[in-house]
């Protein structure tokens, strides 16, 4: 199981779209493991979007996500970081398909409503920034019978 860091935009807070957007992924099937409202610090923003600091739009980026709080979560299940990428749409939302996060609730091309980790890798780094130890929990879910199927003895 993978688990993924899902960031709820300071758009996404104050638009109330925190349990609509949540409850898509566990519609879908995934498990919310971690949850906190909080707000970025400036150091925080400037850590996690360290890969983007020499881009002309990083200065905007940094002073939206420090705004106004965020809902960051950490969603489990298999191949959460891809379905995850997949269930948020395109990053614009205008250019987003109908069906997704972006696309359902979003129109603009700055705030896009959601951040999702891009690989595994990016996933255990950005969790750990986001959360102490023993804030994302472990624990089973009788309905991940009706999840996943593990007749192979791995879920699928």
């Amino acid at each position: 199981m993978e688990t993924s860091l899902i960031i709820l935009k300071p758009d996404a807070v104050q638009r109330g779209l925190m349990g609509r957007i949540i409850s898509r992924f566990e519609d879908k099937g995934l498990q919310v493991v971690g949850a906190k409202l909080m707000r970025i610090t400036p150091e925080l923003a400037a850590q996690h979007y360290k890969d983007h600091v020499s881009r002309p739009f990083y200065p905007g980026l940094v002073k939206f996500m420090t705004s106004s709080p965020v809902m960051v979560l950490a969603i489990r299940g298999n191949g959460a970081v891809a379905i995850c990428r997949n269930m948020m749409g395109a990053t614009f939302g205008s250019k987003a398909a109908a069906g997704t996060i972006r696309g359902d609730f979003g129109v603009s091309n700055s705030f896009n409503l959601i951040h999702g980790s891009d690989s595994p890798e990016a996933a255990a780094r950005e969790l750990s920034l986001f959360f102490k130890a023993g804030e994302v929990q472990e624990f089973d879910r009788a309905g991940d019978a009706w999840v996943y199927d593990m007749s192979g003895g791995k879920p699928e």
